[in-house]
């Protein structure tokens, strides 16, 4: 390539910036793509072609630029990075768009036509100050790798423009980056590129305060990294002791985001406590990420007091555009704040490249209301099989014509989504306004609650006191705010604010992998002043009671509760003679540590075990054995903490009867299914039903029997023979 077409400053970075381009798309592109790439840019620079813009611009050093980050920042596929390198060419017309189709493939030709369009709608100078700037970049951009395109191209600018001569040029750049960019780079989960965004823009536009505040920031670098050393070295300490594989990383927040707290803080850089995060990252399968990050938490958290008001649980719920962590703040030494960040290895690559980096892994749906697109996006990443880029060149961008645009009477403007009804809108205003919407007045004319709204309509919505959220409004709506508000109206109306607070409880505890003991349960709602559980579950429906109170008194009574039971040892236990009202299945079934009679013994209840189960015996503090089925879900937990009071047991050969088996079945809500469930169940010889529980919604149905059988091969027939049954989705043995 002619070095005399580069300046001095370029021909001095050109070689470096091109042995880095080879080695970052040596995995992702043909053999000899670099070199036919260089021999067409060479021929364009040699006849006259790809001169500097107005603004002394590079284009050929400023795409090779963008091309190398891109590879660095987002990892994208090999057409992105050679349209890229090639937009140029067909900008100069040195070549035509069937010339590249032909030569490099249609979507490589498909990618510049967008990078081109976005072109036209520059040269049209948009206000990029209007919203209408921001849906006509996304309408014309029709590939999402376009968007992304352009927010790394538009680092690369603002990287090559500090100190250039042009002060309205750069201002113009950096107020275009901060506004429109860094919340795209943002909404993509590319943190950061939107980092460095935002603290070149505010150097640009307001050099003396970003001066100023790295300033200060420098004057305490020493100080800051022997503070941050004095933290995390017991941290490391404890994990290395626990056998955590992690690495830690402390970092000082951006320039732009300290410039902000002090801006709503009124505050100066001196007086933000919290300017540097801590980082964990840890080495864990996917399978043990999130008990791994709890666990985690829980030794920070022991360690330091934690601010609960500043603790953010993206694993649980990752945030819209894929991020996951666990961000909390604990009180450090010396009185200061600090945030610490607990994430995965998996994690932290999404964090760090965002979208594209979700082609290892698969995506969690998220409820945000975010732009339909983004949704649209992760839908296709949660079933990718192989990168996203991939799966992406395929995805049409048709953002606004999937949406509605009405008005109120007093003509604010609402967006919904695509068949959205009258109650939608009256629940999207507020929810208790949905609760009590009866219909609306839609251009004037009543419509009923149901009606499907178009672009440009007037609603007015009509209410009434006396109006109740109904099951068939679920039949209708289509946002997640309007079905989340009916279902819990419906409960609450069914007096279901306890088990609204016991689904609170379970699935928290659940979460943090806690095993739930009723019987612990029990002694802490009695210790914590509730007469019933049900009082107890209201307390926490209602919120009258903390849910993470309810945790930590659960916690630390489960903790007292092992402890005082791991002090004893099997020897010590007086093992009980049966009694009357033993609850043992048929007698004599089983042989218990090579004995067979004068065993009190109890079928454990967390897995109901059945004659011909594998199983073993576990000596209880009562000095009952449990009989335990050896795939419990308690069975790992029991054996790794009590492995001395574990007793060899098994089944004896004698059958004197039925045991109580459950079974779980998931199918249609058709009529008369139940029945021939029944019927099945009734007709065997060896099997009878004792009790059934049946629940529906939206057209299926979930229901366990509970059925007495002779052994396992009884029941495995059972479900055989269920699950031919016209309708049945699914028959499964429950625990």
């Amino acid at each position: 390539m002619d070095t005399g077409y580069f300046n001095e400053k370029e021909r001095s970075e050109i070689l470096s910036l091109c042995r880095s381009l080879l080695h970052s798309v040596r995995d992702i592109s043909m053999p000899d793509d670099m070199r036919r790439v260089k021999a067409l840019i060479s021929q364009a620079v040699a006849h006259g072609h790809c001169q500097r813009d107005r603004y002394g611009i590079n284009p050929v050093f400023h795409n090779m630029q963008t091309a190398a980050l891109l590879c660095e920042k987002v990892s994208p596929d090999r057409n992105m990075v050679l349209a890229v390198l090639l937009f140029n060419l067909i900008k100069a017309q040195v070549v035509t768009p069937e010339t590249i189709a032909k030569d490099w493939g249609d979507d490589v030709a498909k990618l510049i036509s967008g990078l081109s369009k976005v072109a036209v709608l520059y040269s049209k100078q948009a206000a990029v100050e209007s919203d209408n700037f921001r849906k006509l970049l996304l309408t014309f951009a029709k590939d999402i790798r376009v968007i992304i395109i352009m927010i790394v191209d538009r680092l690369a600018l603002m990287r090559a423009i500090n100190h250039h001569p042009n002060d309205k040029f750069v201002h113009d750049v950096a107020y275009e980056a901060n506004y429109l960019y860094a919340p795209l780079a943002h909404r993509l989960g590319l943190y950061a590129i939107k980092s460095e965004l935002e603290d070149m823009s505010l150097k640009y536009t307001d050099r003396e305060m970003y001066t100023d505040i790295a300033h200060k920031l420098n004057q305490k670098k020493v100080e800051r990294e022997a503070y941050i050393a004095a933290f995390i070295k017991p941290i490391q300490e404890r994990l290395t002791q626990e056998g955590v594989d992690f690495e830690l990383k402390g970092r000082t927040k951006s320039i732009y985001s300290i410039w902000n707290k002090m801006r709503k803080q009124k505050n100066d850089v001196g007086d933000i406590f919290d300017l540097f995060a801590i980082r964990i990252i840890l080495n864990v399968p996917p399978e043990k990420e999130k008990a791994m990050c709890w666990f985690v938490y829980s030794i920070i958290t022991d360690m330091y007091r934690p601010n609960p008001a500043r603790m953010k649980d993206w694993i649980s719920i990752p945030k819209s555009n894929g991020y996951e962590s666990l961000h909390i703040t604990v009180y450090g030494p010396n009185d200061r704040w600090v945030e610490v960040q607990i994430r995965t290895r998996r994690m932290d690559e999404i964090a760090e490249k965002g979208l594209a980096a979700h082609w290892k892994y698969k995506g969690i749906k998220s409820e945000n209301d975010l732009d339909k697109w983004m949704n649209n996006v992760r839908d296709i990443l949660e079933t990718a099989e192989t990168g996203p880029m991939e799966l992406m060149k395929n995805f049409s961008m048709d953002v606004y014509d999937k949406e509605v645009f009405v008005f109120t009477p007093r003509g604010d403007l609402y967006k919904l989504p695509q068949g959205a009804s009258v109650l939608d809108f009256a629940f999207n205003i507020h929810s208790n306004l949905g609760c009590r919407c009866t219909g609306g007045k839609v251009n004037g004319r009543n419509q009923k609650i149901n009606y499907k709204l178009r672009t440009g309509d007037t609603v007015e919505v009509l209410t009434s006191n006396s109006q109740k959220p109904k099951m068939d409004w679920l039949n209708f709506t289509v946002t997640s705010k309007a079905r989340n508000k009916i279902r819990l109206s419906l409960k609450e109306q069914a007096g279901g604010l306890a088990e609204v607070g016991r689904e609170l409880l379970h699935r928290r505890l659940k979460n943090r992998k806690i095993d739930i003991d009723e019987a612990t349960l029990a002694r802490l709602v009695k210790k914590m002043g509730y007469k019933t559980a049900t009082d107890f579950y209201d307390a926490l429906g209602k919120e009258d009671l903390d849910i993470t109170t309810a945790i930590d008194g659960y916690v630390d009574m489960q903790r007292k509760e092992q402890e005082e039971t791991a002090r004893i040892s099997a020897e010590t236990y007086k093992l009980q003679p049966p009694t009357a009202d033993q609850e043992s299945s048929p007698s004599e079934v089983l042989v218990i540590d090579n004995n067979v009679k004068g065993m009190n013994f109890k079928f454990a209840k967390c897995c109901n075990p059945i004659y011909g189960d594998d199983v073993f015996g576990f000596v209880s503090s009562e000095g009952v054995v449990k009989i335990h089925r050896c795939d419990c879900p308690n069975a790992a937990n029991i054996k790794l903490k009590y492995p001395y009071r574990i007793i060899r047991t098994q089944w004896s050969g004698k059958l004197g009867g039925q045991f109580a088996a459950t079974l779980r079945v998931v199918g249609r809500d058709d009529i008369g299914i139940v029945t021939n469930i029944t019927s099945i169940i009734n007709k065997e010889k060896d099997s009878s039903l004792r009790s059934i529980s049946i629940t529906s919604n939206d057209g299926l149905f979930q229901g366990y029997l509970v059925v007495g059988v002779n052994d396992t091969k009884a029941l495995d027939n059972l479900i055989k023979k269920l699950k031919t049954v016209k309708g049945v989705k699914d028959v499964q043995r429950s625990n």
